[in-house]
C-alpha cells in the first residue's frame, strides 16, 4: 500500500478532469483527517472523567471472600458530564486472585435494574469480550462511539463466569444495585433472580470525550462527601447538588464532579477494613490518576478526630500535616486545591469536647491561606444558637447531613473558586 504522500504525489503528476480532481481531493482529506476525528483512543487528550468511586474493602476478618460465580453485577452509577465516546476501568486492587469478567455491558438505567433496550452496547478489552485483572491491576475498556447524555443515570453490567476470591469494591455506595442469578445477563432488559447490595464492585471510573473543553473537579473525603445519610438511589449527595449548580449556572464552566469520597476514611490512619487505605496512601489512584483533574475539594479528618487509634486524641498537628503533603502533591500536578471546613459534630456518637477543640484548630488552618481557595461547610450547617452542632434540620445523627444539609452545603460553595 502506498503511503499517503506517495498517493498525493502521484495525483499531482497526472492529468486529471475537474471532477477526478475533486475526487482526489476528497480522498485526500478523508485520509489526512481521519486519525484527527476518530475518537478511538485511549491516548486521546480529551479524555475526562465523569464518574468515579473510590476503592474501600480491604480483606480482612470483617471482609470474607465475596465473589458471585456465574452471575451478572447490575452496577448503577450517574455521570457529571455527557460525551460521544466512553471507557470503564475495572480494579482489582486489592483482590487476593486474578478476577475473570466473562463480559461487560453500558445502557442507560429505566428504572431499579431494567435498562432502556435501545442503548444497551457491549464493551470490549483489547478487542476481546472477556478480560482476565491481575491482582492490584486496573483495565480500561475499549474506547466505545457512545451517546451519554450528562447528569443521567447509567447501568455496568459485568457477568462474573468465576469465584475469583476476594471482589474490590466501594462498600457503601448509597446506591441500590443488583446482583442477578445464574448466567451472563450484561445484554438482559430485566434481571432475573436478583439480589440487592450497596456496594459498586470492580467499578472505578467511566471516562468520556465530549466536544467541549472540560476537566474535572474530585471532591475528596469521608463519609460526608460519599453522601451517607442521604436518600438511598436519589443522588443527593453534595457533590450531586454541586454539580447540578454548576450546569444550571450559564456564566460558570461547565466541569465533571467526580466522587473520592469513602465512608469512615481519616486523612492519616486506619481502623475498619470497610473504611479503605488512609488518604495519604490513595490519593495517587484515587485523584491523580483520574483523567484531566485540575481542581479538588478537601474535606476529611473528622474521623482522625473521633476514631482516634489506641484511645490517645490525634492532634490538629498530625491533620494538618496530612493536608500540607496533599496540598505539595496536588500542587506537583497543577491541581488547585480547595479546603473545606469540617462540619460540626456534637450529639456523635463519637463526639468529645476535647475533640472539638481540635475539630477548631483544623478549620483555622483550613481557613489560614495554605489552600487555594476555602468552602466553609461548617457555616452552611451550623446551629447559629450551639454553633458545635448541626442544624437539627439538616440531620438525623448530628454528624451526617441529610438531603436538605448536603443541599445547604452545595448552595454556600462559591463557583468563582473553580475559573
Amino acid at each position: 500500500m502506498m503511503k499517503i504522500s506517495e498517493q498525493t504525489n502521484s495525483l499531482t503528476k497526472s492529468r486529471h478532469t475537474p471532477f477526478s480532481l475533486l475526487a482526489a481531493f476528497l480522498l485526500f482529506t478523508t485520509l489526512v483527517s481521519a486519525p484527527f476525528t476518530l475518537a478511538q483512543e485511549q491516548s486521546d487528550p480529551r479524555w475526562v472523567t465523569t464518574w468515579s468511586t473510590s476503592p474501600s474493602t480491604l480483606p480482612g476478618e470483617d471482609n470474607p471472600d465475596n465473589s458471585p460465580q456465574d452471575q451478572t453485577l447490575r452496577l448503577i452509577v450517574h455521570s457529571s458530564v455527557g460525551g460521544d465516546s466512553v471507557r470503564i476501568r475495572l480494579s482489582n486492587t486489592h483482590g487476593n486472585e486474578t478476577i475473570t469478567i466473562g463480559a461487560a455491558s453500558i445502557a442507560l438505567q429505566s428504572e431499579e435494574s431494567s435498562i432502556q433496550p435501545s442503548t444497551v452496547e457491549s464493551l470490549q478489552f483489547a478487542g476481546q469480550s472477556s478480560v482476565t485483572i491481575p491482582k492490584g491491576a486496573v483495565v480500561f475498556s475499549d474506547p466505545l462511539n457512545y451517546e451519554l447524555p450528562e447528569m443521567t443515570n447509567l447501568s455496568i453490567s459485568l457477568y462474573l463466569p468465576e469465584d475469583n476470591g476476594f471482589l474490590t469494591a466501594h462498600a457503601l455506595s448509597n446506591q441500590t444495585n443488583y446482583i442477578s442469578g445464574n448466567g451472563d445477563q450484561t445484554r438482559s432488559q430485566q434481571l432475573s433472580n436478583q439480589t440487592e447490595t450497596v456496594a459498586w464492585p470492580l467499578l472505578t471510573a467511566i471516562d468520556v470525550i465530549s466536544s467541549e473543553s472540560i476537566s474535572a473537579i474530585a471532591v475528596v473525603g469521608d463519609s460526608i462527601t460519599d453522601g451517607w445519610g442521604s436518600t438511598t438511589s436519589a443522588n443527593q449527595r453534595w457533590p450531586n447538588h454541586f454539580s447540578r449548580r454548576l450546569f444550571a449556572d450559564n456564566d460558570t464552566q461547565k466541569f465533571a464532579v467526580v466522587n473520592a469520597g469513602i465512608s469512615g476514611n481519616r486523612v492519616t490512619t486506619e481502623g475498619n477494613s470497610r473504611f479503605g487505605e488512609n488518604l495519604q496512601a490513595r490519593f495517587e489512584r484515587d485523584v491523580l490518576a483520574l483523567s484531566k483533574v485540575t481542581h479538588m475539594v478537601l474535606m476529611e479528618g473528622i474521623n482522625d478526630i473521633g476514631m482516634s487509634p489506641s484511645g490517645s486524641l490525634i492532634s490538629a498537628a498530625e491533620i494538618i500535616a496530612g493536608y500540607q503533603q496533599i496540598i505539595a502533591r496536588a500542587h506537583t500536578r497543577e491541581i488547585k486545591i480547595i479546603g473545606a471546613t469540617l462540619t460540626p459534630y456534637e450529639g456523635a456518637a463519637y463526639f468529645t469536647p476535647e475533640g472539638e477543640l481540635v475539630r477548631q484548630q483544623v478549620n483555622a488552618f483550613i481557613r489560614s491561606g495554605e489552600f487555594d481557595g476555602v468552602i466553609d461547610f461548617e457555616k452552611a450547617v451550623q446551629d447559629p444558637a450551639n454553633p458545635s452542632r448541626i442544624l437539627p434540620e439538616f440531620t438525623e445523627d448530628n454528624l451526617h447531613p441529610n438531603d436538605a444539609g448536603y443541599a445547604a452545603m452545595a448552595n454556600i460553595i462559591e463557583l468563582d473558586l473553580f475559573d
